[in-house]
């Protein structure tokens, strides 16, 4: 923090300017004024919402924080230089030098001016300290250098070309001398450089210039992810996206409605490219991999179609005889309608009669549009019998609660039996979750059916039989040969028991107040649930909050939390007791999979490595909670849980994906069993929110006048007992000139695909922490350094970053994956490491997106429209603004939302007003507020009502992670550590700042070119 400077790149704070005495006096002009400022500042009797009263000498400075969207850089067109905007659109700026937005911007850079232009600012004379040449921005006609920026006290020219800049290498600067006093970037001592002044005879020379008074690039100037998620979430309120004619999906962490046209949804499936090098020489030269994401239960947004269902009676749906591809819109029919060709290995298949119809002579058969497996993307077809493994039946739920001492000290076993009945039932006063009797509404659809286990050293059931007037209770002491005592009565029909399971649940924490045993036998325990369901098949989620260290299989502590250099040891990554190891693979075989609710005791070692290993294994999902605090952390467990109940999951299932002659699958990232390489997935369960990652490779060379065709299978029984297959076709184009590939290039995708590869090498090779994050970075150079040797047209200067349009966000994304959890450097305990790796595996490209870049929003100075429906019913969102302390205002308030955890971050000096606004009457100052609230209080106040309602919406776009408020006040709360963390555009994690970053990719680059 030594130079306050660094963190107004805004212009909401002073800009200095390190060679100028004088500037440091004036403040900078402030650049934005959104109207709301005023109105705010009158309504709250003169002090504007961003700053409190202390702050009045600054108020100009604090008025207006993030631009309205029509201010912000990007939304509109560029402004004339010198009214203090950011000329965010101008061809000769440093944002096309850094993102050299495709091929057509970058031919308008030369290397360069001619001697007329050269002069055409001359004129405009500043005052000294004026801001107009920095403003984050040099005027128009600036030489494009390195990145305008060496840092004077480094070698000459060391940071990027490797020779001394002569001061009129690239002509005359272009400011007057009073502003910009000259200096020659060469080696000089601190003293020497603080003794220089510019006279104004020596003429203006440097090339290289301060952006922002922080001898660094200006963060302006370089690719934000705020407005490339921002601006099409614009297009998306008002606009559907058609699979079929656009070409590149839209960016995944928005919130978009698609129509599907016969290529499956983005929110299914998405291609790292949508256009396919014909060779794997073109595939080489872009430097990136050729992958699918499949999310094949995915959940639809409001105003998509329903997935259609299909039922072809016992012959099943129409396949391929070769391939065993199931028929979709891509097959081809021939011989009047006789002869299907099949679209992946294009062999001729006899129509099956009963599916004959005739064709049009252009050969579309006549009912293509009634037959929705012919104009769909994504369908569901019911199968026969001969798909059965055994006979479904609806899902069989078995909750296992831990009920030793530290789960009941810690108020963590009162919260998940409140959760489960939150999960099971609404609550009584709820009239929305009522059906057209009166009846409350089933969460589980209709025979789904759930049981209860409890467990400390001995392992209770529970016969919640409908017929009982309270539960029974049977102890089963053996925990060595544990078997199940109940033959009827464990799983029961949660709508006919449900005051049974409501007494049982609501007694559970009395009744074992009293027994108090430290020590969890959870190894037998899952063996008896798997024992209960080995039959069925089912799902199982399980409670626990400390290390299992009683009976077989118990566990001890493995990490001592010593790591030289953040290393772990390769062992603490997985497990390595057999017992566990055979539990799965069990469990997998038995259609059985398990969600883990770990409780970790005051943040202390559970063994994820070895427990979640058995839920990772069989499809399912583990909630960790490092540090459960019971009052603030109920809200979220309970959401949690009710996720887990009521999204869609499926079990005993089995997937594969299948593509075109040419291609071949080389790998598949995610979690199942393959018992041999090129057999099916075998998945115990798989739910809504898990994704799979398939990369590609060639096996010959594909023929550019020809579609490749990829095809995902998921067999599958439904909660509700049937039997399905879901079914994903996706198509691409194919192009003998790698160039064209680039432009359909989907950046999430890519980013998905590199992340779970990483994390799959990290789990199951030798590879170190260290090895992956060196891994990642040589990627990210490639991926630069293949397009700008292989795809730009002219030549840029040595001195410029250029990046593919469709990748300008990718590098930001590859260092939010180098700062995460998972593989960043630094001390970090094994459970979170081995919890946040796998998570990697599992995530969605949507969760997965906000998780690297979290969404900050500011909440001080909204206007008064956001938050509320526009005229179209859609919700008015605020811009986000960077992830960067940069962007902080003192006075401020911001909500931090990762898709995994939302902190609302109060800056020391928040206006009194603000608060009592948000959180209503005597509570006027930080200290005022309770630590331990998890969501904001309902109040008549507009600010409350567009907070509340800008939650709601953001509520909608998550995984699998409950969105719960936690409060982080700057110096009081230690959840102001976390927010830190999140600020992934600033030095933290270990690793560095986003324009280091791309300065240290820019060298690689030009090592690789040259």
């Amino acid at each position: 923090m030594a130079d306050y400077s660094m963190y107004h790149a805004l212009g909401q704070g002073e800009q200095l300017d390190p060679n100028d005495p004088n500037s440091r006096t004036q403040p900078a002009a402030p650049q934005f004024a959104p109207p709301i400022a005023q109105q705010q500042q009158q309504q709250y009797g003169g002090h504007p919402y961003g700053a409190s009263p202390q702050l009045q000498g600054q108020q100009q400075q604090y008025m207006g924080g993030v631009p309205s969207p029509a201010a912000a850089p990007g939304y509109g067109p560029p402004q004339p230089h010198g009214q203090g905007q950011e000329q965010y659109g101008a061809p000769q700026d440093l944002t096309s030098q850094m993102a050299g937005l495709g091929i057509q911007d970058a031919a308008q850079h030369t290397a360069r001016r001619k001697k007329k232009d050269r002069h055409a600012f001359h004129t405009v004379e500043a005052p000294a300290g004026s801001s107009q040449a920095f403003n984050g921005m040099p005027p128009a006609g600036t030489p494009q250098t390195a990145f305008l920026n060496a840092d004077p006290s480094v070698a000459a020219g060391g940071q990027f070309l490797g020779q001394p800049v002569t001061p009129n290498q690239f002509g005359n600067s272009q400011f007057p001398a009073p502003v910009n006093p000259p200096f020659n970037p060469a080696a000089a001592s601190p003293a020497e450089f603080a003794a220089r002044n510019g006279s104004a005879d020596q003429g203006p020379q440097a090339a290289y210039v301060p952006a922002s008074g922080g001898g660094q690039v200006s963060p302006d100037d370089i690719p934000s992810v705020p407005i490339s998620r921002d601006v099409p979430q614009q297009h998306f309120l008002n606009n559907v996206y058609p699979t079929f004619e656009r070409h590149v999906p839209p960016p995944a962490s928005i919130s978009y409605v698609a129509f599907d046209q016969g290529n499956s949804a983005p929110k299914f499936t998405r291609l790292t490219m949508n256009n396919i090098p014909a060779s794997k020489e073109g595939l080489n030269s872009m430097g990136l991999p050729l992958g699918l994401l499949v999310q094949p239960l995915a959940k639809l947004q409001p105003g998509e179609l329903e997935i259609p269902l299909l039922d072809f009676g016992d012959q099943g749906p129409p396949r391929c005889r070769r391939c065993r591809a199931y028929i979709n819109p891509f097959m081809m029919f021939r011989s009047g309608g006789s002869k299907f060709v099949c679209n992946l290995c294009t062999y001729p298949n006899d129509t099956p009669s009963e599916y004959f119809c005739a064709t049009t002579p252009q050969g579309v058969r006549v009912d293509r549009d009634q037959r929705p497996e012919l104009c769909r993307g994504t369908v569901e077809f019911t199968v026969p019998k001969e798909y059965y493994t055994k006979e479904p039946v609806g899902l069989n739920w078995l909750f296992l609660i831990d009920v030793t001492q530290e789960a009941f000290n810690k108020g963590f076993l009162e919260a998940f039996c409140e959760g489960i009945l939150a999960a099971l039932y609404a609550p009584d006063g709820d009239d929305d979750e009522k059906d057209e009797n009166g009846e409350s509404k089933r969460r589980l659809p209709p025979g789904a059916k759930v049981g209860f286990v409890t467990y400390d050293k001995d392992i209770h059931f529970y016969s919640c039989h409908p017929s009982l007037e309270q539960p029974q209770m049977l102890v089963m002491p053996d925990v060595e040969d544990p078997f199940v005592p109940l033959s009827t009565g464990l799983f029961v029909d949660p709508h006919e028991s449900r005051a049974v399971i409501t007494s049982l649940l609501t007694r559970l924490p009395t009744l074992f107040s009293s027994i108090k045993n430290p020590e969890p036998a959870l190894l037998p325990t899952l063996n008896s649930a798997l024992a209960a369901l080995e039959k069925t098949g089912g799902k199982v989620v399980c409670s626990l909050s400390s290390l299992p260290t009683w009976g077989p299989g118990r566990l001890f502590m493995r990490d001592d939390g010593k790591h030289p250099g953040g290393e772990l040891d390769k062992k603490l990554y997985n497990t390595e007791h057999p017992g566990w190891k055979k539990v799965a693979e069990k469990m997998v075989a038995a259609g059985v999979g398990v969600d883990f609710f770990l409780a970790a005791p005051s943040g202390g070692y559970l063994d994820v490595a070895t427990i979640g290993h058995v839920s990772s294994f069989t499809g399912g999902e583990t909630f960790y909670y490092p540090n459960f605090v019971a009052g603030r952390d109920n809200a979220k467990l309970s959401l949690e849980i009710k996720h887990t109940v009521t999204r869609e999951t499926g079990y005993q299932a089995l997937m594969k994906v299948r593509c075109s002659n040419g291609l071949q699958i080389s790998n598949y990232h995610g979690f199942f069993q393959q018992h041999t390489f090129g057999a099916d997935l075998e998945i115990g369960v798989i739910d809504a929110d898990k994704a799979i990652g398939v990369t590609f490779g060639y096996d010959g060379k594909l023929d550019a006048k020809l579609d490749a065709h990829f095809q995902s299978a998921l067999l599958y029984t439904t909660a509700s007992g049937q039997r399905r297959v879901r079914c994903c076709n996706v198509i691409a184009s194919v192009s003998d000139v790698a160039r064209e590939c680039v432009k359909f290039v989907d950046q999430d995708a890519v980013v998905s695909i590199l992340a779970k590869e990483a994390a799959t090498s990290l789990g199951s090779t030798s590879v170190t922490l260290k090895e992956t994050r060196q891994q990642l970075t040589e990627k990210t150079i490639d991926v630069l350094a293949s397009y700008r040797k292989n795809f730009t047209s002219q030549s840029h200067p040595p001195g410029q970053l250029v990046m593919p349009e469709k990748l300008k966000e990718f590098s930001m994304y590859m260092l939010g994956l180098l700062k995460c959890r998972a593989f960043k450097g630094g001390n970090e305990s094994s459970d979170r490491r081995v919890h946040e790796m796998r998570m990697l595996r599992s995530l969605g490209p949507g969760e997965l997106s906000l998780y690297l870049y979290p969404r900050m929003i500011p909440v001080h100075n909204l206007a008064p429209e956001d938050g509320f429906p526009d005229e179209n019913g859609h919700l008015k969102v605020p811009p986000a603004i960077r992830a960067s302390f940069s962007r902080v205002e003192a006075g401020g308030v911001y909500l931090v939302d990762n898709g995994q955890q939302c902190l609302l971050w109060f800056h020391s000096q928040t206006s009194p007003n603000l608060l009592v606004d948000l959180f209503g009457d005597g509570k006027d100052s930080l200290k005022a507020l309770d630590p331990y609230s998890s969501s904001l209080p309902v109040l008549e106040t507009h600010l409350n009502a567009q907070v509340r309602n800008i939650v709601e919406f953001l509520k909608t776009l998550r995984g699998s992670k409950a969105f719960t408020i936690q409060l982080a006040r700057q110096g009081i709360d230690g959840a102001e550590y976390e927010f830190a963390r999140m600020l992934v555009e600033d030095r933290n994690n270990e690793a560095q700042s986003y324009v280091d970053w791309l300065v240290h990719l820019h060298k690689g680059v030009q090592l690789e070119v040259s």
